[in-house]
């Protein structure tokens, strides 16, 4: 009996979710690489995730680091050109002048630009699965302290919205996500290029702060123009805004959290060691100006 009762169980949730699939899914999309379904997604980030958590430290435990440099910098341009590409197709197929910021519902037709949108959020998808390949290189590098929940969060949650996206939403309101986070990918991805070039580059990079900053900017952002709609009359799923308002409310915490960490509290910290410094050695600078020419004692005599 239990287990009858179970099948029916099962039996009803297949179809179930057969019935809201061919409800609510684009057909446009449908036959596209990787969209039939959630399971080839599934068992990508499952992969992703058990390679770069478990299967890939344990294998490189008695390696040396691999170097990578060419690879990644063949990673580093390509990844600039594609989000090129994305931010341009996205502006091209809407946002430019044809998109309403307040409240744009989804093209479902077959009209050009429609299809445009459409395919542009696949390809984001797509980008978003190459971008799993940050987290690789990371471990066959070595560089497991880089590898944090927040790049785990990150790198895995962003396939799933845009696989979302493309399969039941592809264009309309949510779609401005996809261009900031392009054009924000555009900025990192060229810092990424040249902080591998070598240490001699390093003397460029001082904008990696501003780098945070236009993250944080990105996710205030997303989440205003998402939140908003959620409170007028719109024809776009108020369930997804929410969901993308709440996403980018948890990027907004983390790398807020980020932020502060790593570029307010060390500045404080560095400036608390200077002042233990100074009084660990008892006198500052100023103090070591007039005290040494007091005592008659200069650099040249003690030399």
């Amino acid at each position: 009996m239990n287990g009858a009762s179970g099948m029916a169980v099962n039996i009803s949730f297949v179809d179930s979710y057969r019935k809201f699939m061919e409800k609510n899914s684009d057909p446009r999309t449908e036959n596209w690489i990787l969209m039939s379904g959630p399971g080839p997604l599934i068992s990508i980030l499952a992969t992703y995730l058990y390679f770069c958590t478990t299967l890939g430290p344990r294998y490189m435990r008695d390696r040396k680091p691999y170097d990578l440099k060419k690879p990644i910098i063949v990673y580093n341009v390509s990844q600039i050109l594609m989000s090129i590409f994305l931010v341009y197709e996205g502006l091209v197929s809407g946002w430019w002048n044809d998109y309403n910021f307040s409240c744009q519902p989804v093209d479902y037709s077959d009209n050009p630009k429609a299809h445009r949108m459409a395919a542009a959020v696949w390809w984001y998808f797509m980008a978003k699965i190459i971008e799993l390949l940050d987290t690789v290189f990371f471990v066959l590098r070595k560089k497991n302290r880089q590898i944090s929940f927040l790049h785990l969060y990150h790198h895995a949650m962003m396939p799933i919205c845009a696989w979302i996206g493309t399969k039941f939403l592809p264009g309309g309101h949510g779609t401005l996500l996809g261009v900031i986070n392009s054009f924000i990918h555009i900025i990192m991805y060229t810092y990424y290029l040249v902080s591998g070039l070598g240490p001699q580059y390093q003397k460029y990079l001082w904008w990696k702060r501003h780098l945070t900053s236009m993250q944080l900017i990105q996710f205030c952002i997303i989440f205003y123009h998402n939140f908003s709609v959620m409170f007028c009359d719109c024809n776009y799923p108020k369930f997804i805004n929410f969901l993308l308002s709440l996403n980018a409310g948890l990027f907004l915490y983390m790398f807020g959290n980020f932020y502060i960490q790593n570029y307010l509290k060390s500045t404080s910290s560095h400036k608390k060691n200077d002042d233990i410094n100074k009084e660990v050695n008892g006198i500052d600078k100023k103090e070591v100006a007039v005290n040494g020419t007091a005592n008659g004692t200069s650099k040249a005599k003690d030399c």
